[in-house]
């Protein structure tokens, strides 16, 4: 693997480290948080089991990556980075049937509208693994790519900062908030490229700018009545066509247990 010249400073690899340890030290603060509070369970069904195992190796999978590049273990980047290519598969088909299966039971949580739950996560993932084929096509360019990796795996630090913020007083921009505290990460990178080297890097363009379409995108669908069409579409026949898709869902009367009867 080629390494381009204004890549290979030490203070470059550091920042991608301990940027990868922050975002996973975050991500399993957000799960383990909601585990040790009683509202996430282990009865839950293998569809949910399956999407959390396949999540969780994409962490530790970035985790090692970026450990790998930063002591020079660039074999096994390699060799990991084409098991890490098929692993994008299974995140994109099983967040999206974890999600149509929480929208038809009418399980969205009580925080977001369903119509607006059900076209951000989908999108979501869509631009996380449009990020990440980049960066792979990118990968002779280890400045490219690894700030469009970092960019990509931003994208999925929203269900982790939704399990620490206060998002039951976040209504009507749960989602949004959500977004902006995974933008922090990405500005972060700026900054310290900035502080390096003076200039920002265009990787970080190109990254930032998709996120924010990403969320223009799924604002302009939520709101219209393409929106609505995919809701009425993916709900037919279902209880979640009896819940409004642009209003928000009442608080669970009991305990909110989160994935305990999605995919069944």
């Amino acid at each position: 693997m080629a390494i381009h010249p204004r890549t290979s400073s030490g203070g470059d690899e550091r920042f991608f480290l301990r940027a990868a340890i922050a975002m996973t030290l975050l991500i399993f603060a957000g799960f383990s948080t909601q585990l040790a509070m009683g509202r996430s369970t282990f009865a839950s069904p293998p569809l949910v089991h399956a999407h959390a195992v396949v999540f969780m190796g994409w962490v530790v999978l970035y985790l090692l990556q970026n450990i790998f590049a930063a002591t020079g273990k660039m074999a096994l980047h390699r060799r990991l980075g084409w098991i890490a290519t098929g692993w994008i598969v299974a995140m994109v088909v099983l967040g999206c049937w974890v999600t149509v299966a929480m929208v038809r039971r009418g399980q969205v949580p009580f925080f977001f509208r369903p119509v607006n739950f059900l076209v951000f996560d989908p999108l979501s993932l869509f631009a996380f693994a449009g990020l990440t084929s980049a960066a792979i096509v990118m990968r002779r360019r280890t400045d490219w790519h690894r700030r469009l990796h970092f960019c990509a795996m931003s994208m999925l630090l929203g269900p982790a900062f939704g399990r620490l913020l206060p998002m039951p007083f976040l209504p009507p921009f749960a989602w949004e908030v959500t977004f902006a505290a995974s933008l922090l990460f990405p500005l972060a990178g700026v900054v310290a490229d900035v502080r390096r080297s003076g200039h920002v890097h265009p990787a970080w363009r190109w990254g930032i700018g998709t996120m924010i379409g990403t969320l223009l995108l799924i604002e302009l669908i939520t709101f219209s009545p393409v929106g609505g069409a995919i809701y009425g579409a993916v709900t037919r026949g279902s209880p979640g066509a009896a819940v409004a898709g642009m209003e928000f869902p009442p608080p669970p009367a009991g305990p909110l247990i989160t994935g305990r009867d999605a995919g069944r």
